[in-house]
């Protein structure tokens, strides 16, 4: 999960009304969990809002060799006004596989749709950001009536030579894990730390931080070392 196109290069974009594009790579070493992630995701302004998603794939998960899993999410903000206040609409879908005999078994990450508003602060050279979005969400055969709350982030620093960027949800979703333990709220955060060799190549890390998530039903830390191309 990442929503974390630099949101000084998003509002810049939004000037400019250019798409922004970037491929990140992600290797993650620790807790028993050393897997690849490439990331691509794409910002886009138009006059009456701008676009937004994100494709993650994982490599080498549960035994799988190659592609394991694929997320993605696709949102679209919707504005006539020049405050910064946007509507948000957004839809989140996935789908993995596992080791199986005699044929690999598959699951599906399950659909969620988001509505709500989001409201971006920003110092007046764009160099620090700060996004917050209050959404109401719906998990297909799961939490129909939910809710999510997402804040996003950016900090330039040394004349944009480091950032630090990220993101953090939390929203209501019931889950039972494998020792029959339940959990009825799910953060996932991903702070990135970058530094950026010139106007395309970064290279730095992320860190995975989890509660009630995926099949970790306490908090979860798991950084990575990262690279990533902006278009």
């Amino acid at each position: 999960m990442k929503k974390i196109l630099t949101l000084a290069v998003v509002l810049m974009a939004a000037v400019t009304m250019k798409a922004q594009t970037d491929v990140q790579a992600l290797y993650h070493f620790t807790n028993g969990e050393k897997h690849l992630t490439s990331t691509v995701e794409m910002f886009k302004t138009d006059n009456n809002g701008s676009n937004y998603f994100f494709v993650d794939f994982d490599y080498g998960m549960q035994g799988v060799k190659g592609a394991t899993q694929a997320y993605w999410e696709i949102s679209r903000g919707i504005k006539f006004w020049k405050a910064p206040f946007e509507i948000h609409v957004e839809y989140d879908g996935g789908l993995g596989q596992f080791v199986s005999t005699p044929f690999n078994g598959a699951y599906t990450i399950k659909d969620a749709w988001l509505f709500g508003g989001q409201y971006t602060w920003n110092t007046a050279d764009f160099s620090k950001i700060f996004t917050l979005q209050a959404m109401y969400k719906t998990i297909r055969n799961k939490n129909k009536a939910s809710f999510q709350i997402t804040g996003v982030w950016t900090l330039n620093f040394f004349k944009n030579k480091f950032t630090a960027s990220g993101f953090l949800d939390f929203w209501k979703e019931d889950n039972t894990f494998a020792d029959g333990a339940t959990r009825s709220y799910t953060m996932v955060s991903q702070p990135q730390f970058w530094y950026n060799y010139d106007k395309h190549l970064s290279l730095g890390s992320e860190i995975d931080l989890s509660y009630g998530f995926a099949s970790h039903k306490n908090f979860y830390v798991n950084p990575t070392i990262a690279a990533k191309w902006t278009f």
